[in-house]
């Protein structure tokens, strides 16, 4: 999803998070309907612009955090950790504070927190804010692979063509709060798509 600041992209993401009521309509997810399911029961993966991490909590414990109410083991939810950390180009920085990283390594942190849940759905609002393009690209490949593998859905906010054109197979761009173009990407070549969902 595409646009102008300003024209609805975070808002569209907030009622399917369950962060904002929607005025009509139904949100569903994997054919369900969640209108009245609480955030916590929607099996979603979220990364917003603010990382909204835990600085009094170390790197691990962040990650960790969404496992938390969800039974996992401690070998496992440490082995998840590790993974997750590792998917994200940060490995061994586990026992660190998000005050030691870079804003781009904060990012990188909030992807791997909302992948370690294995989401049915994950929300990403221009997670690529100050990651290096190198990373950029390698966290697409995993996001892509993970989603082939293991049937997770993506809703991306993206203004890096280059990360939105590895993940999606749908694109939507927005205007003042309505959809102008959307369009599966099945057909089209990458100089005609960036075309219709340059803004």
């Amino acid at each position: 999803m595409r646009g102008p600041s300003g024209c609805g992209k975070t808002t569209t993401l907030r009622p399917v998070a369950g962060l904002l009521d929607p005025t009509e309509g139904e949100i569903q997810i994997k054919g369900r309907r969640v209108n009245d399911v609480p955030i916590h029961k929607r099996n979603l993966g979220i990364v917003f612009q603010n990382y909204a991490l835990f600085p009094h909590k170390t790197i691990a414990e962040n990650v960790a955090f969404g496992l938390k109410y969800r039974h996992v083991s401690k070998d496992d939810t440490k082995k998840r950790v590790s993974d997750a950390l590792d998917l994200v180009q940060l490995p061994g920085v586990g026992e660190r504070y998000p005050k030691q990283l870079s804003g781009g390594q904060q990012q990188q942190l909030a992807i791997a927190r909302a992948l370690i849940t294995r989401p049915k759905v994950l929300l990403l609002d221009e997670p690529t804010e100050g990651i290096q393009p190198n990373i950029i690209q390698q966290i697409g490949r995993v996001i892509r692979i993970l989603c082939d593998q293991g049937d997770m859905a993506i809703v991306l906010v993206e203004q890096f063509f280059d990360f939105a054109f590895e993940l999606g197979d749908t694109f939507t761009v927005m205007k003042r709060g309505a959809v102008l173009f959307n369009q599966r990407a099945d057909g089209l070549d990458r100089d005609t798509l960036y075309q219709q969902v340059i803004v």
